[in-house]
Formats: structure tokens, C-alpha cells, sequence
């Protein structure tokens, strides 16, 4: 089946357009090569420069694939093993319940340890838009940080999954100690290099002696673009600074199962053992979703392994995924935070498989909400409601000229005519139904009943 780009790009310009994003680089993988590469809209809003697929933008958590790859090599090398504690090379004991947090456990986030946020304070905080002044400079900072976080454990190591930003900063210092060098050194050696990906930095010197730079910006709750700045701070759990073109050659190692060109990053076995669903995630999309070794894992994406990694500095978003068994992968990234780039993603790849994207589930429950959005009257016009969507929840809102009631509406069966949601009243489980036919919308909510008569 021929891949219907015009489909894919209609989307992008849908979505970027929807949630302001200022602009977007995209790049298909098949097989050993780019089939697709394409830049949407302005890297720079000022001074009118577009996206193109060389600009760089912050990958964030993409990095910690990065990471994550970096502590495989070394263990290839027998320089370190997965189930050494980390005490063994930081001075930091982590435990829970008298169990000791090993490397492996903070490769797939499960230390047992809920986040402590120091990424999430310090990047709003160094972008300008809010958050508390966390004075983290060094693993060491980290490590004082740190030093009461036993107390806030909750599980066993390995029982539970709990995104940890600090664990992939403990993981950068083991690599530079077990290596000898900095970590951003080791990834550009055994990385970065191999790969040809020249234009792919974690230093702002190297970042702004190039020309084309995505500028980075806040979107606003209402949409304006507020030009900020990158967090040059974060670095193996988020800091790396690249473009689609050089991610392209970064998932085509993966598909070659460890080789790119001339060059072999890590074994067969080792690239699969990354790729193994090592802990479940909280978030059950298409069922079983899992985190293994620095990347997670959809067992069945439209009937096939989905290997990715989404990432976001709040100035800058970004996702990879690709599908090792079809070999095609997709590289996006983002100079801000609007549509998530991991739907994007799931979009281009199920266009990549020939596949419907339509069928997705954020994709139906999108054109659910769309169908359902709207202004309703009860009978005569004798009361007024909105149907709206904010942040990704449907919600029902009635107002006046001094109150104002906003009602969210939980999803419980959203196929057929009859679309079943539900709300919390008086502590109990109150039913709300929208009964559509022949494009008529009918709302049911506590005594009243509604029709759409307007969208927004």
C-alpha cells in the first residue's frame, strides 16, 4: 500500500494549528534509509525563519534512550553489571524496604521511588514560567538532594513503576565514572559519532555556533507564544540537543539491531534485552504497554512491537518510535509543548503499516469529543449549557452571570449511539448519557435533557 503523506501531513497541519505550536520536523524511516523528511511551519516567530528538517530542537527524555544505550555498552564491555546497587559507584544508598536500588531498576524507572520533580521545578523555573528555585548543578547537588529519599518510597525495588528523572542523572554520573570521561564526551564518542550525527549537541556553545536553531517557546493557556529559553542544565535525563535527520540514523541502529553502517554499537542481544517489557505502565493504552531499558514498549501497536520514547522541556517536545519487525521508525520534534508528539508518531506509523490511523484510541475519542462538543438548550431555550474539551476531559459547563458550573464527564462507553459518561455528585456516581442520530446530539444530565443546537 502506497503511504498516503498527504494524510499525514493534513494531520500535523490540523494539530500544530489547534494548539499553536509554532513548528514541527518530522522524518519517516523504512528499512536503512529516510523516505520522508519535512519541517512545518516557523522555527523562529520573530524573524519569520521556518522549520526545516535540519533545525535542532531539545529532545528531552528521548535522552534517556541515550543513556540507557550508553550503560548496555559498558556492560558489554564488563565494565559494569545491571544488578550492581549503585552504591557501588555514587555515594547514595537507595533502598526500599530493605532492598537495594540496583542499575537496572532506575533504567526502567522502578526504584520504588515516586518522582521528586527537581527536572519538572527546574525547568519551569529556568523557562520563566513558575516553579521553585531547585539548585542542582552536579550529580553531587543531586545527591544532597536527595539524601532523605528513602522516606518517600513506596514499593519494592522492581515492583512498581514510577518515572524518575533523578535515576537517569545517577545513571550519567555512573557512566562517567565507570568510563573515565563526561558523560556528554562518552555519548558523542560511542554514540553520537558512529551514528554521523554531526549536529547533535548537549552544550550551548556548540548549539549556537550553528545556524539553525529552533527558538524555544511557552505556549500559553491562552495559546500566545512566549519566546524562553532552553535548560542547559539537564543532561542524561533529558539535555541532548539534535535534529530529525541526525534521530533518523539513531532509529535506524535499532532496526539494524545495533549497527549502523560500518559500525556496531552494541549487540543483537543486548538492543533486545533494551527492548523487553521490563515494568507495566501506569497508562494502559493498547494493553500490556510497558517501560524496558530506557525505552517503552507497546507490545501490540495494530498488531505490532512499538519501541519508543517521547520527551519534553516544556520549550521543546519530541518522540521516536519505530517497529522492528516491519523496520520503519519516525523522528519528531517540536519548539514547544502543544498536540504530544507521541500521537503524531502513532499517527505516521500506523500510516507506515498501511494501516488506519483513524482506529487509534486517542484518535476516536478526538472525533467522539468533537462530535459531542457543542452549545444545547433544554426545551424552548429556558436554559443553556457547553460542551467543551480542556486538557483532554470532556466537560459540561453551565454559568450565569455569577456562577459558574463546570462539570467533568469520565467516559465509560463511547461506541454506538448511545456514548455513556459519568460524574461525581454528592459523593456518588451520577450518569450522563449523549444519544446521537443522524448527526443530532441529545444531552441527559441529572432532570434535564438537552439538544445540541450549535458546535463551538
Amino acid at each position: 500500500m502506497k503511504l498516503d503523506l498527504t494524510r499525514l501531513e493534513n494531520f500535523i497541519f490540523e494539530k500544530i494549528s489547534e494548539t499553536h505550536l509554532p513548528g514541527l520536523s518530522l522524518a519517516l524511516i523504512k528499512d536503512n534509509k529516510t523516505i520522508y523528511k519535512r519541517g512545518f511551519c516557523f522555527r523562529d516567530l520573530e524573524y519569520g525563519l521556518r522549520a526545516t528538517p535540519e533545525t535542532l530542537y531539545g529532545v528531552g527524555s528521548v535522552t534517556k534512550s541515550f543513556t540507557a544505550l550508553s550503560i548496555m555498552q559498558l556492560k558489554e564491555q564488563g565494565k559494569l553489571d545491571l544488578d550492581d546497587p549503585i552504591n557501588k559507584y555514587v555515594p547514595l544508598e537507595l533502598s526500599s524496604e530493605e532492598k537495594t536500588v540496583k542499575i537496572w531498576h532506575l533504567m526502567c524507572h522502578c526504584s520504588g521511588i515516586p518522582a521528586l520533580a527537581y527536572a519538572e521545578a527546574f525547568i519551569r523555573y529556568i523557562t520563566g514560567a513558575g516553579g521553585k528555585w531547585i539548585p542542582i548543578a552536579s550529580p553531587e547537588d543531586l545527591y544532597t538532594f536527595m539524601r532523605d529519599a528513602n522516606q518517600w518510597a513506596l514499593t519494592k525495588p522492581g515492583q512498581r513503576w514510577f518515572y524518575l528523572n533523578e535515576g537517569y542523572v545517577i545513571l550519567g554520573h555512573i557512566i562517567e565514572k565507570v568510563s573515565g570521561v563526561k558523560y556528554d564526551d562518552y555519548v558523542k564518542k560511542n554514540i553520537l559519532e558512529p551514528l554521523n550525527m554531526k549536529r547533535s549537541f548537549f552544550r550551548k556553545e556548540d548549539v549556537e555556533t550553528d545556524g539553525n536553531v529552533a527558538t524555544p517557546y511557552i505556549i500559553t493557556r491562552d495559546g500566545e507564544c512566549k519566546k524562553s529559553v532552553h535548560p542547559y542544565g539537564v543532561q542524561a535525563d533529558g539535555g541532548l540537543i539534535s535534529n530529525v535527520i541526525d534521530l533518523a540514523n539513531y532509529i535506524i541502529m535499532y532496526l539494524n539491531r545495533g549497527k549502523h553502517g560500518e559500525n556496531t554499537l552494541l549487540s543483537p542481544e543486548l538492543i533486545e534485552e533494551m527492548e523487553k517489557p521490563r515494568i507495566k505502565l501506569p497508562l494502559q493504552v493498547f494493553g500490556d504497554d510497558a517501560y524496558g531499558y530506557g525505552l517503552s514498549i507497546i507490545p501490540n501497536f495494530l498488531g505490532h512491537k512499538l519501541v519508543g520514547h517521547g520527551g519534553s522541556v516544556l520549550v521543546y517536545t519530541a518522540y521516536m518510535g519505530y517497529i522492528p519487525e516491519k523496520r520503519v521508525g519516525i523522528a519528531l520534534l517540536a519548539n514547544g509543548s502543544g498536540y504530544p508528539m507521541s500521537q503524531i508518531g502513532l499517527y505516521g506509523l500506523a500510516l507506515l503499516l498501511g494501516k488506519n490511523p483513524e482506529k487509534l484510541p486517542f484518535i476516536r475519542m478526538e472525533k467522539t469529543y468533537e462530535l459531542l462538543s457543542g452549545v444545547y438548550e433544554t426545551y424552548k431555550g429556558t436554559m443553556s449549557a457547553t460542551v467543551t474539551t480542556k486538557n483532554g476531559i470532556l466537560q459540561l459547563e453551565i454559568k450565569d452571570k455569577y456562577v459558574d458550573m463546570i462539570i467533568p464527564l469520565i467516559p465509560e462507553q463511547v461506541e454506538g449511539e448511545v456514548k455513556k459518561f459519568y460524574t461525581i455528585q454528592s459523593g456518588g456516581k451520577l450518569p450522563v448519557e449523549f444519544i446521537v442520530k443522524d448527526q443530532k446530539v441529545e444531552l441527559i444530565y441529572e432532570r434535564y435533557t438537552m439538544k445540541k443546537v450549535s458546535s463551538l
